[in-house]
């Protein structure tokens, strides 16, 4: 095709150079144009991205302070800390404290009762990991069918409440219903003909009250987010269904719970990697750190603080949590593994 002369034509006797000319310094134009585009352009990502970091560093600077800063103090689980005289500042006492190998580590195994709180360890996070996942989700899935907003934010609220609460303020709770003086229970329990029971020095029903404090402080935020996994799932996926004919337990056994099964399966990872740890603050305060329900309530947790406590060790200590956290890293790496094979995009990593 042939470009128009009377397109770039000015008054001119000479209209080839004036076309020349013009094109030129439209040419010009427009490069100019682009150029502020793309300054503007610039200037608005660096922008966005100096707001996106601002809101980040916070949380950088928090977890590098109290997470990555202290496993300094790791290398005190092979040493015999001790404070140096001299000067006794803590990076002193650390390195003229004498290397002891494994040894500190020896005390998680060395007595008759390491049966008893790895047991109960272990038991309770098993059960309590399948129990908050069937609960969890189970709650998520009525709140979702609720048509009533107002009922559904009501619930909710009152499900989450607890999740903000400490564990101090918990075991007053429970104090009050199984306190052996004046507690609901033992009211109850007296008032209608049958014998008091004294609580908090029957370890045989502390599996029991342990669990059902557990799931009520915790079981709503679990529940939150199987709800907004829920709630992005694609409309259309259950009208498709309603269409062909499926009722509402079809819907969420076909559409609900497999767009779910991501979210299941990185709580799920996440939860397992914690399965050598315990909530210190339920079984320590919750109980009342009654000597009676040692064989109920004594997990790793309170074993290590016990035994500071009475030994000023703290290389045994830091030795218990760094056994906890390494055991830790390889069950979430193992689960990972597992739910890779088995379903990749469901993955952690």
């Amino acid at each position: 095709m042939t470009e128009n002369p009377a397109k770039h034509t000015i008054e001119s006797p000479d209209g080839t150079k004036k076309r020349g000319r013009q094109k030129g310094v439209v040419t010009d134009m427009s490069a100019t144009v682009q150029t502020k585009k793309k300054g503007k352009m610039l200037s608005s990502a660096g922008i966005k991205t100096i707001l996106l970091t601002s809101m980040v560093l916070p949380g950088a600077i928090w977890f590098f302070l109290l997470r990555y800063l202290p496993m300094a103090g790791i290398v005190l689980a092979f040493k015999n800390y001790k404070v140096y005289t001299k000067d006794p500042t803590f990076w002193n006492n650390m390195i003229h404290s004498k290397w002891v190998g494994l040894k500190n580590f020896k005390f998680l195994f060395s007595t008759s009762d390491s049966w008893l709180y790895i047991r109960n360890t272990l038991a309770y996070n098993v059960l309590w990991i399948v129990l908050g996942l069937v609960v969890a989700v189970a709650f998520a899935i009525i709140l979702n069918e609720i048509t009533q907003k107002f009922v559904a934010k009501t619930y909710q609220t009152l499900m989450f409440f607890p999740y903000f609460l400490s564990w101090v303020v918990a075991s007053y709770f429970v104090l009050a219903f199984l306190d052996p003086t004046r507690g609901l229970l033992d009211h109850y329990l007296t008032s209608h003909g049958m014998a008091a029971v004294d609580w908090y020095n029957e370890p045989k029903y502390w599996p029991w009250i342990l669990t059902i404090c557990n799931l009520w402080k915790n079981i709503g935020y679990s529940t939150i987010l199987y709800l907004a996994a829920i709630t992005g799932i694609d409309t259309t996926q259950y009208e498709a269904a309603s269409i062909d004919g499926a009722g509402k337990w079809q819907q969420i056994w076909n559409v609900t719970l497999p767009n779910l099964r991501p979210m299941i399966c990185i709580l799920l990872i996440m939860n397992v990697g914690k399965i050598f740890n315990s909530d210190f603050g339920l079984f320590y305060t919750v109980p009342l750190n009654s000597g009676s329900l040692f064989s109920a309530t004594q997990v790793i947790d309170t074993y290590i603080y016990r035994v500071m406590t009475a030994t000023n060790n703290i290389g045994m200590s830091t030795a218990g949590g760094l056994l906890q956290n390494l055991i830790g890293f390889i069950c979430i790496m193992i689960a990972n593994k597992v739910v890779t094979r088995i379903d990749e995009d469901s993955s952690l990593f």
